[in-house]
């Protein structure tokens, strides 16, 4: 084991909702030597997502809930600077399950991918080439399955899989419709990401705007949100619309069943479909889904903004501010100046 100490930001406490800076701290840790199979990452940039919230629940979701007093479960990506794994050597760039810390010691296995595009800035790795972009893209594909013409509309339309998904739904033909909360985001959803409309949540019900903008209905909602912002898209689904459920953000806890209208009679009538998805059911489209996005990225089809902290002196609310929405596109801590 070395002397050298590791930044490490650890859970503290089991939080009810959405976690805030209390409930982490920074600590020195360990930084041991490599163990055959396992490799070392120095972490240059960390990704803060929205799941994260359902990783630290005390009755977990898809996931074991991470423990109190271990590093934060995370996607980073970093450059390997120790490997006793022949698929590694130092030198190449990786993104995986490295958490929050400054060097990762992990099994090979951790790895998502080797990042091959030295084209691109390495942190898209994590965004619009990460779990975002191939949620966005798998999840429309699979789940949502569009066609030309199609009204497509998007909550948390100026996040990161949110903005993704329109833009996505742009090149496949459909018209977009963004639903995003403020002045600031809904021009961003227009003048950035392309949606032929946009409307702002936090202005009122926004049963109104959604029949002004998809007059002969919707087509295909990818929901990132559920809760009031949802119930007023079911209302105006098309005949067999498809719901891709991503996300739940507007319900903070999900301890007791959360009221609002029921969704079945909708579903029946319009003979619309609904389904869950969560990327980590599709490893083998996960490749072919990052070299199709770098593509669009490379083309300029396909853009993306990043929200950037620095240091890990960032990390304990940075999820909490994720929620609060102070973000502006994908949300990364750095810890490497480039």
């Amino acid at each position: 084991m070395t002397d050298q100490a590791n930044v490490q930001c650890v859970l503290v406490n089991r939080p009810k909702g959405v976690a805030q800076a209390q409930d982490f701290k920074l600590v020195a840790g360990d930084m041991p030597d490599p163990a055959e199979g396992e490799i070392q990452v120095r972490n240059h940039f960390l990704s803060v997502e929205p799941a994260m919230r359902g990783w630290i629940a005390d009755t977990g979701n898809y996931s074991a809930p991470v423990g109190i007093g271990e590093v934060m479960r995370a996607l980073a990506a970093g450059e390997v600077i120790t490997s006793r794994h022949p698929d590694y050597r130092p030198g190449d760039w990786v993104t995986g399950w490295f958490g929050w810390q400054e060097i990762a010691t992990v099994p090979a296995s951790k790895v998502v991918r080797k990042v091959t595009e030295s084209d691109l800035p390495l942190s898209a790795s994590l965004g619009i080439l990460g779990i975002n972009g191939v949620t966005a893209l798998l999840a429309l594909t699979k789940v949502g399955q569009p066609k030309a013409g199609d009204t497509v509309v998007v909550s948390t339309a100026a996040g990161a899989v949110g903005s993704a998904v329109g833009q996505i739904a742009k090149i496949l033909g459909c018209r977009t419709v963004g639903i995003a909360g403020g002045t600031r985001k809904v021009r961003a959803c227009l003048e950035d990401f392309g949606f032929d409309a946009s409307i702002d949540y936090k202005a009122g019900p926004i049963d109104a705007a959604l029949k002004a903008a998809c007059p002969s209905g919707i087509d295909v909602y990818f929901d990132n949100v559920a809760g009031a912002v949802s119930d007023a898209v079911y209302r105006q689904l098309a005949l067999r619309a498809r719901v891709v459920v991503c996300g739940t953000a507007s319900v903070a806890d999900w301890t007791d069943w959360p009221s609002g209208p029921r969704v079945e009679r909708i579903l029946l009538t319009q003979r619309a479909r609904m389904e869950g998805f969560i990327i980590f059911d599709h490893p083998a489209d996960y490749e072919g889904a990052v070299a199709r996005l770098a593509g669009w990225v490379r083309d300029g089809r396909l853009t993306y903004r990043e929200d950037i902290l620095e240091g890990m002196e960032a990390c304990p609310d940075a999820l909490a501010g994720l929620y609060r929405g102070e973000n502006e596109g994908k949300r990364l801590i750095r810890l490497v100046p480039t």
